[in-house]
């Protein structure tokens, strides 16, 4: 495969296709053209891995952790992803510059690729790779000013014995029954809890609770992500008096907290001020998570892999 995609020969052409360009094992093609086989098992069976990635003013935020975290997710499940690091990078900034994003959420997908109807990864000779790059806005500006109402719902985490929570999979229908529940709810997002009943995480965002100085968030083995943009919040609390930790809570420990917040690729960081009907804190955004919104947000303008021209 090569590093350099070439674009396909209606990619310049469609109207639709001129402004997103798909990256498609190895091509740069219209966004109609972009399709995969029934029989691939990213369909079939959602298997395979994927990142979310974004771009800040025409550099990619924490590339190479977010590579990092796709490759060990593909190792953990005995998936060639068939590209070396170095040119996964080099395909993600070509499809970027392809399509002239500067700032742009990025979906990069590989799955188990074209089998047979069968479950056995051995029938999959060679995985399917996706760049697809595009704008995003998760949340509307008001819930980063006002907050977020949030729910928990009666779906649980999956246990993190069967599949643990560090591979980022496409098999998302825990977290999609999850969000069905919000949506029944009228609220944006939900908590879910281990089996255990413990807070692991949202349908796709970390959590975090703030209580005096400490900030506290559920270690991976309650059934959490070790998301790129949760690792950057606890990199970052210490500076603004902050004391990050890890450990397993409920959630009366948020219902009683000082300041609730979310994090992930899309959402960044994010207030909560509801959980469940009851007020958190104040009821409005605090002033730590304003501050962490700040400096994550500083960050974001500062750090990253620029794009070519």
């Amino acid at each position: 495969m090569t590093t350099k995609a070439e674009p396909s020969a209606n990619a310049r052409t469609s109207p639709e296709g001129f402004s997103r360009l798909i990256y498609l094992n190895g091509r740069l093609v219209a966004k109609n053209e972009a399709v995969v086989s029934v029989f691939d098992h990213g369909l079939l069976y959602g298997d395979g891995v994927f990142e979310g990635i974004r771009a800040y003013n025409g550099r990619v935020f924490r590339l190479q952790e977010h590579l990092e975290r796709l490759y060990r997710s593909a190792r953990a499940i005995v998936l060639e992803v068939g590209m070396t690091p170095p040119a996964l990078e080099a395909a993600v900034l070509e499809t970027l510059r392809a399509n002239k994003l500067r700032d742009a959420y990025i979906r990069l997908v590989v799955t188990r690729g074209e089998g047979d109807l069968g479950l056995d990864p051995r029938k999959c000779p060679r995985a399917t790779v996706i760049i697809i790059a595009d704008s995003i806005a998760l949340y509307p500006e008001e819930c980063y000013t006002k907050g977020l109402e949030v729910n928990t719902v009666s779906t649980r985490r999956n246990s993190s014995q069967a599949v643990n929570p560090n591979i980022k999979s496409l098999n998302y229908l825990n977290n999609v029954l999850a969000k069905i529940e919000a949506n029944l709810s009228n609220v944006r997002e939900a908590i879910l809890l281990n089996l255990e009943g413990f807070v692991a995480e949202c349908t796709g965002d970390n959590i975090f609770f703030i209580a005096g100085t400490r900030l506290l968030t559920p270690p991976t083995s309650a059934g959490a992500l070790e998301g790129i943009t949760r690792g950057c919040v606890m990199h970052l609390a210490p500076s603004l008096g902050l004391l990050p930790e890890e450990r397993l809570f409920t959630p009366f420990d948020l219902y009683t907290a000082d300041e609730v917040f979310l994090t992930g690729t899309a959402a960044e960081v994010i207030p909560v001020i509801r959980i469940d009907s009851r007020t958190i804190g104040a009821g409005a955004p605090g002033e730590k998570t304003l501050r962490l919104i700040r400096a994550f947000r500083e960050l974001t303008s500062r750090e990253g892999v620029p794009i070519p021209q």
